[in-house]
């Protein structure tokens, strides 16, 4: 209280060295203040920040309390602006001297990010470099996932019994990462449908995923060179409801009896029931999702299931192809050296703060 009556009856100390400056490495329209503490700083109420475009009438732009010592102050790109910091106790304020002026604008590099910059040229550097050796025939050792390896005995079982293969694609858009990466394993799986003349059944759930779906499977036809083989009735749109979709593929399921079932992309409530009704059909299940609260259900219900990653490899593992081999080879490398990374440094983080035989001070 006496300091506050004190800085009432004596003027109070401005606040020092006030500088502005356009703030780094952003996307402009953004300018730093900052100052040193007025030698009143613990009488103050705070900070009061003052903004001119022509040095003569400044307006007031913001606030802050006592002790702090910097603000950043919305601006127009390419404008030139004046700051004054003023200390204020109630009514009673002290300007400071003026800024030079200052203007903002974009910055082309965010310095804060150079590592982020350098990671990519060597994440991308050695994607590159195994797409190059697997287009020039070097085998890619991708570990075994039992889920993709079983594919084939799946589609050779039901070719042998001579019953269909039911694909679902899940409840996902067409933009989900998990509905893609279903997509392109159904162009695989429809590749061996075509190669032995096996049956597909693949009910959608959403028409846009429909429609891309059937595109894919009737090329997955061609490709293998049997067009006149694709039943444009074999991929189809069911219904946009969940449970309703639900019930349709379980009748599906228990009136065509499908050999083997394909639960892939990304799955609600529905996949218990999806998943028990096949298991009481007999058929071989093979599911894939990155939903995690029907990861449960799959790997109790279904004979395998592609947990995470898996799913996103899926396509590269039943293909083959350089390009996605490569890909996948490349983040494994990129992981593994962030893995390294992280690991090293706790290690030595470690050693600094508890130090061992005197190694580290």
């Amino acid at each position: 209280m006496t300091l506050i009556l004190l800085a009432a009856i004596f003027a109070l100390a401005p606040p020092g060295q006030v500088r502005a400056y356009d703030t780094p490495s952003d996307g402009g329209e953004a300018i730093i203040i900052e100052w040193q503490l007025s030698q009143d700083d613990a009488a103050l109420t705070g900070y009061e920040i003052y903004r001119s475009e022509d040095g003569v009438d400044f307006q007031k732009v913001g606030f802050l309390g006592r002790g702090r010592t910097s603000y950043e102050d919305e601006t127009e790109d390419d404008k030139t602006y004046f700051y004054k910091v003023a200390a204020v106790s109630d009514t009673a304020r002290t300007l400071s001297e003026p800024t030079p002026q200052v203007m903002s604008s974009p910055q082309w590099l965010n310095r804060e990010k150079i590592n982020i910059f350098i990671a990519m040229f060597l994440f991308g550097g050695l994607i590159l470099y195994f797409i190059y050796h697997a287009r020039k025939g070097k085998e890619l050792f991708i570990r075994k996932i039992a889920g993709l390896q079983a594919v084939d005995d799946a589609v050779g079982r039901a070719t042998e019994m001579g019953k269909p293969i039911l694909y679902s694609l899940g409840l996902g858009f067409v933009e989900d990462i998990a509905t893609i990466a279903s997509l392109n394993i159904l162009s695989e799986v429809a590749k061996k449908c075509a190669k032995y003349d096996t049956q597909l059944i693949c009910p959608n759930n959403r028409p846009i995923v429909y429609t891309v779906a059937r595109e894919i499977v009737k090329e997955a036809y061609t490709e293998v060179g049997r067009p006149d083989a694709f039943d444009p009735d074999s991929v189809y749109f069911l219904t946009d409801s969940q449970f309703a979709y639900a019930a349709g593929v379980s009748g599906i399921m228990v009136r065509e009896k499908p050999a083997t079932n394909f639960f892939i992309g990304y799955f609600y409530a529905e996949s218990l029931i999806l998943a028990e009704t096949g298991a009481s059909t007999g058929a071989i299940q093979i599911a894939g999702t990155d939903a995690l609260a029907q990861l449960p259900f799959f790997i109790t219900a279904c004979d395998y299931t592609l947990i995470g990653e898996e799913l996103y490899a899926a396509s590269a593992y039943i293909s083959r192809e350089p390009l996605l081999l490569g890909a996948i080879k490349g983040e494994d490398w990129g992981k593994l050296i962030i893995g390294t990374v992280l690991i090293v440094a706790s290690i030595l983080g470690l050693l600094t703060k508890f130090p061992i035989l005197g190694l580290f001070r």
